[in-house]
Protein backbone atom coordinates (compact mmCIF):
# COMPACT_ATOMS: atom_id res chain seq x y z
CA UNK A 1 0.00 0.00 0.00
CA UNK A 2 1.15 3.54 -0.75
CA UNK A 3 0.00 6.99 0.32
CA UNK A 4 0.24 9.96 -2.03
CA UNK A 5 0.23 13.75 -2.09
CA UNK A 6 -0.06 16.00 -5.12
CA UNK A 7 0.68 19.69 -5.65
CA UNK A 8 0.15 21.74 -8.79
CA UNK A 9 3.53 20.58 -10.11
CA UNK A 10 4.56 17.32 -8.41
CA UNK A 11 3.31 14.11 -6.87
CA UNK A 12 4.93 12.05 -4.11
CA UNK A 13 4.25 8.60 -2.73
CA UNK A 14 5.11 7.04 0.65
CA UNK A 15 5.11 3.32 1.44
CA UNK A 16 2.97 1.98 4.27
CA UNK A 17 5.76 -0.44 5.28
CA UNK A 18 8.62 1.60 6.73
CA UNK A 19 7.04 4.90 5.57
CA UNK A 20 9.70 5.41 2.89
CA UNK A 21 9.41 8.22 0.38
CA UNK A 22 9.21 6.03 -2.74
CA UNK A 23 8.31 8.39 -5.58
CA UNK A 24 8.72 12.01 -6.61
CA UNK A 25 7.35 12.70 -10.08
CA UNK A 26 6.95 15.86 -12.12
CA UNK A 27 3.39 16.29 -13.39
CA UNK A 28 4.70 18.30 -16.32
CA UNK A 29 7.37 15.88 -17.60
CA UNK A 30 6.49 12.59 -15.90
CA UNK A 31 10.09 12.36 -14.67
CA UNK A 32 10.62 10.05 -11.68
CA UNK A 33 13.36 11.24 -9.31
CA UNK A 34 13.41 8.48 -6.67
CA UNK A 35 15.27 5.18 -7.04
CA UNK A 36 12.68 2.46 -7.64
CA UNK A 37 14.16 -0.14 -5.25
CA UNK A 38 15.23 -2.85 -7.68
CA UNK A 39 15.74 -5.79 -5.27
CA UNK A 40 18.49 -7.21 -7.48
CA UNK A 41 20.57 -4.10 -6.69
CA UNK A 42 19.22 -2.41 -3.54
CA UNK A 43 15.65 -2.95 -2.50
CA UNK A 44 14.94 0.29 -0.65
CA UNK A 45 13.87 3.82 -1.59
CA UNK A 46 14.54 6.03 1.42
CA UNK A 47 14.75 4.24 4.78
CA UNK A 48 13.94 6.25 7.91
CA UNK A 49 16.79 5.69 10.37
CA UNK A 50 15.76 5.51 14.04
CA UNK A 51 17.01 4.97 16.75
CA UNK A 52 20.38 4.05 15.20
CA UNK A 53 22.23 4.75 11.97
CA UNK A 54 24.14 1.97 10.31
CA UNK A 55 25.47 -0.96 12.30
CA UNK A 56 26.22 -1.72 15.92
CA UNK A 57 29.53 -3.37 16.71
CA UNK A 58 28.89 -7.11 17.05
CA UNK A 59 25.22 -6.27 16.34
CA UNK A 60 24.48 -5.18 19.90
CA UNK A 61 24.70 -2.26 22.28
CA UNK A 62 24.51 -2.00 26.06
CA UNK A 63 22.05 0.18 27.96
CA UNK A 64 22.07 0.12 31.77
CA UNK A 65 24.18 -3.04 31.64
CA UNK A 66 21.83 -5.00 29.39
CA UNK A 67 22.47 -6.06 25.79
CA UNK A 68 20.09 -4.93 23.05
CA UNK A 69 20.22 -6.17 19.47
CA UNK A 70 18.97 -3.29 17.32
CA UNK A 71 18.91 -4.13 13.58
CA UNK A 72 20.89 -2.11 11.04
CA UNK A 73 19.41 1.38 10.63
CA UNK A 74 16.95 0.80 13.46
CA UNK A 75 13.32 -0.07 14.07
CA UNK A 76 11.34 1.95 11.50
CA UNK A 77 12.79 0.31 8.42
CA UNK A 78 10.49 -2.51 7.25
CA UNK A 79 8.04 -1.97 10.13
CA UNK A 80 4.34 -2.63 9.46
CA UNK A 81 3.26 -1.09 12.78
CA UNK A 82 3.40 2.55 11.70
CA UNK A 83 0.03 4.28 11.59
CA UNK A 84 -1.23 7.16 9.48
CA UNK A 85 -2.82 9.42 12.08
CA UNK A 86 -3.65 12.47 9.94
CA UNK A 87 -3.70 13.45 6.29
CA UNK A 88 -4.36 16.86 4.77
CA UNK A 89 -4.24 18.22 1.25
CA UNK A 90 -0.48 18.66 1.48
CA UNK A 91 0.68 16.44 4.38
CA UNK A 92 0.83 12.88 5.69
CA UNK A 93 1.41 12.38 9.43
CA UNK A 94 2.63 8.97 10.61
CA UNK A 95 3.23 7.65 14.13
CA UNK A 96 5.36 4.79 15.46
CA UNK A 97 5.21 4.07 19.20
CA UNK A 98 6.91 1.71 21.60
CA UNK A 99 5.36 -1.68 22.29
CA UNK A 100 6.51 -4.95 23.91
CA UNK A 101 8.38 -5.93 20.73
CA UNK A 102 10.34 -2.66 20.46
CA UNK A 103 11.16 -2.74 24.18
CA UNK A 104 13.02 -6.02 23.67
CA UNK A 105 15.35 -4.28 21.21
CA UNK A 106 15.34 -0.70 22.53
CA UNK A 107 14.26 -0.07 26.14
CA UNK A 108 12.84 3.45 25.84
CA UNK A 109 9.21 4.57 25.87
CA UNK A 110 9.25 6.55 22.64
CA UNK A 111 6.79 8.13 20.29
CA UNK A 112 8.20 8.79 16.83
CA UNK A 113 6.25 10.86 14.31
CA UNK A 114 7.19 11.53 10.69
CA UNK A 115 5.34 14.17 8.66
CA UNK A 116 5.74 14.43 4.89
CA UNK A 117 4.74 17.76 3.38
CA UNK A 118 4.53 18.68 -0.31
CA UNK A 119 4.39 22.35 -1.27
CA UNK A 120 4.88 22.94 -4.99
CA UNK A 121 8.26 21.41 -5.84
CA UNK A 122 9.44 21.13 -2.20
CA UNK A 123 9.15 18.01 -0.03
CA UNK A 124 9.76 18.43 3.70
CA UNK A 125 10.36 15.45 5.97
CA UNK A 126 9.80 16.34 9.62
CA UNK A 127 10.69 13.97 12.47
CA UNK A 128 9.21 14.47 15.94
CA UNK A 129 10.84 12.30 18.61
CA UNK A 130 9.23 12.17 22.06
CA UNK A 131 10.39 10.58 25.30
CA UNK A 132 7.30 9.28 27.09
CA UNK A 133 9.33 7.71 29.89
CA UNK A 134 10.66 8.99 33.19
CA UNK A 135 14.36 8.50 32.41
CA UNK A 136 16.59 10.18 29.80
CA UNK A 137 16.23 8.60 26.33
CA UNK A 138 19.11 8.23 23.88
CA UNK A 139 18.70 7.95 20.10
CA UNK A 140 20.02 8.74 16.64
CA UNK A 141 18.06 9.86 13.61
CA UNK A 142 18.68 10.01 9.88
CA UNK A 143 17.38 9.96 6.34
CA UNK A 144 18.54 7.71 3.49
CA UNK A 145 16.80 8.96 0.29
CA UNK A 146 18.07 7.41 -2.95
CA UNK A 147 17.75 9.42 -6.15
CA UNK A 148 17.91 8.10 -9.70
CA UNK A 149 21.22 8.88 -11.37
CA UNK A 150 21.36 9.07 -14.29
CA UNK A 151 17.80 10.21 -14.84
CA UNK A 152 17.64 9.35 -18.53
CA UNK A 153 18.70 6.22 -20.45
CA UNK A 154 21.02 8.14 -22.82
CA UNK A 155 23.08 9.53 -19.92
CA UNK A 156 26.01 8.23 -17.86
CA UNK A 157 26.68 8.38 -14.12
CA UNK A 158 29.73 10.49 -14.90
CA UNK A 159 27.47 13.16 -16.44
CA UNK A 160 26.46 14.15 -12.90
CA UNK A 161 28.11 15.81 -9.92
CA UNK A 162 27.24 16.97 -6.42
CA UNK A 163 27.73 20.57 -5.36
CA UNK A 164 27.78 22.56 -2.14
CA UNK A 165 27.12 26.29 -1.67
CA UNK A 166 30.45 26.75 0.14
CA UNK A 167 33.92 25.56 -0.74
CA UNK A 168 34.66 22.57 1.45
CA UNK A 169 37.75 20.80 2.76
CA UNK A 170 36.67 17.52 4.30
CA UNK A 171 37.47 13.85 4.00
CA UNK A 172 35.46 10.70 4.44
CA UNK A 173 35.88 8.41 7.42
CA UNK A 174 36.54 4.94 6.07
CA UNK A 175 34.52 1.93 7.14
CA UNK A 176 36.28 -1.26 8.17
CA UNK A 177 35.50 -4.75 6.85
CA UNK A 178 32.62 -5.03 9.34
CA UNK A 179 30.94 -1.80 8.24
CA UNK A 180 32.09 0.11 11.33
CA UNK A 181 33.62 3.59 11.26
CA UNK A 182 37.41 3.43 11.49
CA UNK A 183 39.77 6.21 12.54
CA UNK A 184 41.21 6.42 9.02
CA UNK A 185 40.34 9.27 6.71
CA UNK A 186 40.53 9.73 2.95
CA UNK A 187 40.63 13.16 1.35
CA UNK A 188 37.59 13.85 -0.81
CA UNK A 189 37.05 17.61 -0.94
CA UNK A 190 40.02 19.97 -0.99
CA UNK A 191 38.90 23.60 -1.10
CA UNK A 192 36.19 22.65 -3.56
CA UNK A 193 32.41 22.84 -3.78
CA UNK A 194 32.10 20.14 -6.45
CA UNK A 195 32.17 16.34 -6.17
CA UNK A 196 32.09 14.55 -9.54
CA UNK A 197 30.23 11.23 -9.53
CA UNK A 198 31.83 8.12 -10.94
CA UNK A 199 31.15 4.41 -10.58
CA UNK A 200 34.18 3.86 -8.34
CA UNK A 201 33.42 6.66 -5.88
CA UNK A 202 31.79 4.20 -3.45
CA UNK A 203 34.15 1.25 -3.85
CA UNK A 204 35.07 1.69 -0.16
CA UNK A 205 31.42 2.10 0.89
CA UNK A 206 29.72 5.33 1.96
CA UNK A 207 31.35 8.74 2.12
CA UNK A 208 30.94 10.11 5.66
CA UNK A 209 31.35 13.85 6.14
CA UNK A 210 31.56 15.21 9.66
CA UNK A 211 32.81 18.76 9.13
CA UNK A 212 30.97 20.32 6.18
CA UNK A 213 30.23 24.03 6.42
CA UNK A 214 27.41 23.71 3.89
CA UNK A 215 23.98 22.50 4.89
CA UNK A 216 22.73 21.99 1.33
CA UNK A 217 23.89 19.47 -1.26
CA UNK A 218 22.69 19.47 -4.87
CA UNK A 219 22.64 16.86 -7.61
CA UNK A 220 23.53 18.43 -10.96
CA UNK A 221 23.88 17.39 -14.60
CA UNK A 222 27.09 18.63 -16.18
CA UNK A 223 25.25 20.33 -19.06
CA UNK A 224 21.63 20.66 -17.95
CA UNK A 225 22.27 22.10 -14.50
CA UNK A 226 20.64 21.42 -11.12
CA UNK A 227 18.35 18.40 -10.73
CA UNK A 228 17.49 18.57 -7.03
CA UNK A 229 18.79 19.93 -3.74
CA UNK A 230 18.66 18.50 -0.23
CA UNK A 231 18.71 20.94 2.68
CA UNK A 232 19.81 19.47 6.02
CA UNK A 233 20.11 22.44 8.40
CA UNK A 234 19.04 20.33 11.41
CA UNK A 235 21.59 17.55 10.86
CA UNK A 236 25.25 17.26 11.90
CA UNK A 237 26.56 14.69 9.41
CA UNK A 238 26.10 13.90 5.73
CA UNK A 239 26.46 10.44 4.24
CA UNK A 240 26.67 9.89 0.47
CA UNK A 241 26.36 6.38 -0.87
CA UNK A 242 25.45 4.06 -3.70
CA UNK A 243 26.04 0.43 -4.46
CA UNK A 244 29.16 0.58 -6.66
CA UNK A 245 28.03 0.89 -10.26
CA UNK A 246 24.33 1.23 -9.38
CA UNK A 247 22.19 3.94 -11.07
CA UNK A 248 21.35 5.98 -7.97
CA UNK A 249 22.92 8.18 -5.32
CA UNK A 250 21.84 8.46 -1.68
CA UNK A 251 22.09 11.83 0.07
CA UNK A 252 21.80 11.05 3.78
CA UNK A 253 21.37 13.62 6.56
CA UNK A 254 22.32 12.12 9.92
CA UNK A 255 22.11 12.97 13.61
CA UNK A 256 24.45 10.27 14.81
CA UNK A 257 26.62 7.73 13.07
CA UNK A 258 27.35 4.01 12.91
CA UNK A 259 29.43 2.44 15.69
CA UNK A 260 33.17 2.93 15.54
CA UNK A 261 35.48 -0.03 15.20
CA UNK A 262 36.78 0.65 18.72
CA UNK A 263 33.29 0.95 20.26
CA UNK A 264 32.89 -0.33 23.80
CA UNK A 265 29.16 -0.98 23.13
CA UNK A 266 27.95 1.78 25.46
CA UNK A 267 24.88 3.26 23.75
CA UNK A 268 24.96 6.49 25.74
CA UNK A 269 28.50 7.30 24.58
CA UNK A 270 27.91 6.68 20.86
CA UNK A 271 29.22 9.49 18.68
CA UNK A 272 26.50 12.00 17.85
CA UNK A 273 23.93 10.41 20.14
CA UNK A 274 20.92 12.57 21.05
CA UNK A 275 19.37 12.69 24.51
CA UNK A 276 15.82 13.61 25.49
CA UNK A 277 14.83 14.19 29.08
CA UNK A 278 11.55 12.85 30.48
CA UNK A 279 8.55 14.17 28.52
CA UNK A 280 10.81 16.10 26.15
CA UNK A 281 10.20 16.31 22.38
CA UNK A 282 12.61 17.22 19.59
CA UNK A 283 11.77 18.18 15.99
CA UNK A 284 14.25 17.76 13.14
CA UNK A 285 13.58 18.23 9.41
CA UNK A 286 15.22 18.04 6.03
CA UNK A 287 13.80 19.08 2.67
CA UNK A 288 14.16 18.15 -0.99
CA UNK A 289 13.72 20.77 -3.70
CA UNK A 290 13.17 19.57 -7.27
CA UNK A 291 14.58 21.76 -10.05
CA UNK A 292 12.43 20.92 -13.07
Amino acid sequence: MEYSLQSASHKIKVTSIGIELCSITSLQTGQEYMWQADPAIWGSHAPVLFPIIGLLKDNYTEIEGKKYFIPKHGLVRNSDKIKLIQSTENSLHFRFSYDPETLEKYPYLFQFDVIYRLEGNKITVEHITSNLGKEPMYYSLGGHPAFRCPLNPDEKYEDYYLSFPEEETDGTWLLDENGLVSNQQKSILANSNKLPLNKHLFDQDALIFKHLKSRTVSLNHQENGPVLSLDFQDFDYLGIWAKPGAPFVCLEPWLGIADSSDSQHDFKSKEGIRVLQANQTEKKSYSILIHD
